[in-house]
């Protein structure tokens, strides 16, 4: 989809092209999100629109969000494929963080707040410039903000003291790569395979000849029997990575793979 290598490009209509891609969404689902999303930021709208601190309209909505909307998950080892689409996530109010980011992204800016997605280490989190003085950085699954010593802490480099993470604006065209990595992770653990191989391609149109989306590429042309294409990418990744742990057993795969008939696809 070539939408998705676009330099301005709208993250809720590339999440609508991924799911009528990969999870066959039909015309009218894709209205309905829609319809879904806009009523939330009118509804948002109306209820921000006069409060004149930028703090205070930013908190309120915040709160409108994850206490009155009950916004609100909790941590999870895995998120399911059904939370990875906006209408059952919004339906049942439980997405995984890589849609829920670029979504409230998409409803703050529509608010008129500029936002951005930064990593802080161990977390990708949602940051609000409110003014020149204040700004409210917090974690997508529960509203919750960081206060500025713990920030601090995770921002300090602990092997060089006197280096210092700055927070850096997460592109969305990442964040969307980064939802199709958590999406092809759970269609993995579901074995759907063909599902997972149109991820991967899609996440390789992104950042073509990334060596370890090749290695997955590889995986999942396996399972689908596709010996000889499968040998290729397991060979790029090898021959790119081959300090990677996985290298070695990889390689073994190769040898075998050399001694038998393929099946071309």
């Amino acid at each position: 989809m070539s939408e998705l290598n676009s330099d301005h490009i709208n993250a809720m209509q590339a999440i609508n092209l991924i799911e009528k891609s990969l999870l066959a969404l039909d015309e009218t689902a894709i209205a309905t999100n829609m319809a879904d999303i806009n009523e939330f930021v009118q509804l948002f709208q109306s209820e921000i629109e006069n409060i004149d601190d930028a703090l205070d309209r930013a908190e309120h909505l915040l709160n409108l969000i994850f206490v009155e909307q009950l916004f609100v998950d909790h941590s999870r080892p895995h998120w399911p494929i059904n939370t990875h689409q906006l209408n059952e996530g919004m339906a049942f109010r439980s997405m995984a963080p890589a849609l829920k980011n670029l979504l409230l992204l998409h409803i703050i800016r529509c608010c008129g707040f500029q936002i951005d997605a930064v990593y802080v280490p161990n977390d990708v989190m949602l940051r609000i410039v409110c003014d020149e003085d204040y700004a409210i950085i917090f974690n997508c699954l529960d509203g919750t903000p960081i206060n500025w010593y713990e920030l601090d802490q995770r921002l300090n480099n602990d092997e060089n003291p006197n280096e210092h993470v700055t927070l850096e604006a997460i592109s969305d065209k990442n964040l969307i790569v980064q939802y199709l990595i958590s999406l092809k992770n759970s269609l993995i653990r579901e074995q759907k395979f063909s599902e997972a191989l149109q991820c991967v391609e899609l996440i390789l149109a992104l950042n073509p000849n990334d060596p370890y989306h090749r290695r997955d590429r590889g995986f999942l042309l396996q399972q689908l029997d596709c010996f000889k294409v499968a040998f290729d990418d397991y060979q790029y990744f090898v021959e790119r990575c081959p300090k990677d742990p996985q290298a070695k057993i990889l390689q073994m795969q190769l040898d075998m793979f050399s001694s038998v008939d393929t099946v071309i696809h």
